[in-house]
């Protein structure tokens, strides 16, 4: 079937317009496809960036339709070449296997990155497809292509760590404003507190986004592990002299451009910032996070409890419970239920909870839960007002990244494992019963 029928039948005849310019698109794809010299190249492959951000959303989605079903590769033609490989397994009948089973929209978004900013638009080309995922799964095989290119253009190789301070551009400071997604910053004199000279905050930027940070990473140098956050985000707190901090805390880290989601940025910056800060101060003895434990209240709500201990734990659906005297039991009630969260509730043979998969998976080991470390509405609604220490022991980070993947072992404190045994969860025996 043609481009323009297929478009027909995909808009239901009512199109016209929209039929018309995803047409005009698609014909710039082909005529970029079929251009062998480079000059040439580059100018239809600006032209086809501008004729694709010219869509509106309605046309986006026929294009990514098309996308689909003109530029994947014919299967009887990949099981023949597959069949002929197996036959005859040579180098050259491998490359004609690869050619024939690589989409041709991979090279199609090859020949779009020539064009200026096209790193970047493919980067929001694929922000754009993530939103519409789950409606089109088909979907998946353009996002598929996108992440394969991605990781190639956006590994460790190519990215570049830059302390971010206030002699920063202003365009990079306010982007840090606006994508700061774990702990709001309320204006430039918040963005100023956190920025000082007890403070650090460090990003990774790529040469083709140059003013655009990738991800970032905000932290407080202590004495002492911090086991609340808001005094650490108190814009009216004393600068503390950093050679009287004995403690790196990460307590934010905000991965910038969602087109990039999926592609693991964090576990290369934590450990080049600790190995800097190490140089920068060598009297720091520990390096740890102070982070949200965002999935536990949702968990709480299907955690197989006594009648009696369902019953303490409803007074957290108070909005202000939190506000008065908060009973002995209720608090070790929590921090029991919060260990066992962390260490045995499971997504497959991983963490239910992604903070903990991050940082478990980058060889960080659970050290200590904190009662109330985040008694914002967010903290509260999210996790019960607990946070959670995870320590990056530099010298254990590798044996227990090893552990992690191979056997599925939760580095964790002794204090932690002994609050989770104590959990009062009932058999499911016992909770059907109840």
């Amino acid at each position: 079937m043609g481009a323009t029928s297929f478009l027909r039948r995909l808009l239901g005849g009512g199109g016209g317009n929209i039929e018309r310019r995803v047409h005009e698109l698609l014909s710039l794809c082909e005529s970029l496809l079929a251009e062998s010299g480079e000059y040439a190249s580059m100018a239809i492959a600006r032209d086809t960036l501008a004729a694709y951000h010219a869509l509106d959303e309605r046309a986006r989605e026929a294009f990514f339709d098309v996308l689909v079903s003109r530029y994947s590769p014919m299967p009887d033609a990949v099981v023949r070449a597959a069949a002929v490989y197996q036959n005859n397994p040579t180098p050259e009948k491998l490359a004609e296997l690869q050619a024939i089973v690589e989409p041709a929209r991979q090279e199609l978004f090859r020949r779009l990155n020539m064009a200026p900013g096209g790193t970047a638009a493919l980067v929001e080309m694929r922000k754009t497809l993530l939103k519409g995922l789950r409606a089109h799964p088909a979907w998946k095989a353009i996002d598929f292509d996108l992440m394969h290119l991605l990781r190639s253009w956006f590994n460790r190789g190519f990215l570049r760590m830059e302390r971010i301070d206030w002699r920063t551009p202003a365009m990079v400071l306010e982007k840090l404003i606006d994508y700061e997604a774990v702990h709001a910053i309320r204006g430039w004199w918040d963005l100023r507190r956190r920025l000082e000279g007890d403070r650090r905050c460090f990003a990774f930027f790529h040469p083709q986004l140059p003013d655009e940070p990738i991800i970032f990473i905000e932290v407080a140098l202590t004495r002492g592990m911090s086991a609340q956050v808001q005094p650490l985000l108190d814009k009216g707190s004393p600068v503390a002299p950093p050679a009287s901090a004995d403690c790196a805390m990460f307590y934010s880290i905000t991965n910038c451009q969602e087109g990039l989601r999926g592609i693991s940025f964090g576990n290369l910056l934590i450990k080049q910032v600790a190995e800097e800060l190490k140089r920068e101060f060598p009297h720091l003895r520990r390096f740890a996070t102070l982070s949200p434990i965002p999935g536990f209240r949702r968990w709480l709500g299907g955690a197989p409890l006594s009648q009696e201990n369902r019953a303490l734990l409803a007074r957290i659906e108070d909005p202000a419970w939190h506000l008065g005297e908060v009973p002995e039991p209720l608090q070790k009630l929590l921090s029991r239920l919060c260990a066992h969260y962390l260490l045995y509730a499971k997504q497959g043979p991983e963490p239910l909870d992604a903070v903990a998969r991050f940082h478990l998976g980058n060889g960080a080991a659970l050290e200590r839960l904190n009662w109330m470390g985040d008694s914002s509405e967010q903290g509260m609604s999210r996790s019960a007002g607990m946070m959670v220490n995870y320590a990056y022991w530099l010298a254990e980070l590798e044996k227990n990244h090893e552990r992690y993947f191979r056997e599925h072992v939760i580095a964790a404190s002794p204090a932690i494992e002994k609050l989770a045994r104590e959990a009062p969860l009932l058999p499911a025996v016992e909770q059907g019963a109840a």
